[in-house]
């Protein structure tokens, strides 16, 4: 199957980081990326691998779920 996938997901990592009061570049040096791939995944334009979600969502302490609204595209 090509072409677009069957599901898709919102970030929620803007809302964590703001009431963390944390800087992209802050979430970024944390988990081992780039300040533009924080910026990618905020403006749900990078699909992040499980490691990576699960990396952020360890920082927030919450699950990769609190992290993401996945749906059915």
């Amino acid at each position: 199957m090509a072409g677009k996938s069957k599901y898709a997901f919102e970030s929620k990592i803007h809302i964590y980081r703001a009431t963390r009061r944390m800087t992209q570049q802050e979430l970024a040096d944390l988990v081992g990326v780039s300040r533009q791939t924080i910026m990618q995944l905020e403006r749900n334009r990078y699909n992040p691998s499980m490691l990576l979600a699960y990396s952020i969502a360890r920082v927030f302490d919450v699950t990769m779920e609190d992290l993401f609204d996945f749906r059915e595209a």
